[in-house]
């Protein structure tokens, strides 16, 4: 099976939302920051995620995105389905072509499983996530080296207000 990054970070930083959702919207600077992924890369997912009808922007001061619908109701596949990641355990990514332009003998092993493993990730929610004590655990930990970074940062503007 290849997941590849997309989707793993798409997951991640939906968690992250989900996390912090009692926070009001929430940054994609700060979900970078917390979740080391490029500013640039999540903007590029959240589009996707926003056309997905997974997330919502809000604008202004105090913007940034939130999910449309409660985490209880936003299922992993969704997330993965919606960045256009493909979980497919197959060498010729569904096309039946493996070998030398036919289907090979356990073509459809390996599609069984693509198919298995995707409705493993339809029956997980965000809240079930967010639920796990090792994710809070995790979750907590980040904020509180956020926060300390922040401090940090703010501390440099009032000592350098140029920069």
């Amino acid at each position: 099976m290849r997941l590849t990054t997309k989707g793993r970070y798409a997951v991640t930083a939906m968690l992250d939302l989900a996390l912090h959702k009692n926070q009001g919207p929430v940054s994609l600077a700060d979900i970078s920051q917390r979740q080391a992924i490029s500013l640039s890369y999540l903007e590029q997912l959240f589009a996707k995620l926003r056309r997905g009808s997974l997330v919502s922007s809000v604008r202004g001061p105090g913007g940034g995105y939130e999910l449309q619908r409660g985490s209880e109701a936003i299922f992993i596949a969704e997330i993965v389905d919606a960045v256009n990641e493909s979980i497919d355990s197959t060498k010729c990514k569904g096309a039946g072509d493996c070998q030398g332009g036919e289907t090979c003998l356990t073509h459809y092993l390996w599609e069984d499983l693509s198919e298995q493993i995707h409705a493993f990730l339809e029956g997980i929610s965000l809240a079930d996530l967010v639920a796990k004590n090792e994710v809070k655990r995790i979750s907590d930990k980040q904020d509180r080296k956020h926060l300390i970074v922040s401090e940090h940062v703010e501390d440099i503007r009032i000592l350098a207000p140029s920069l």
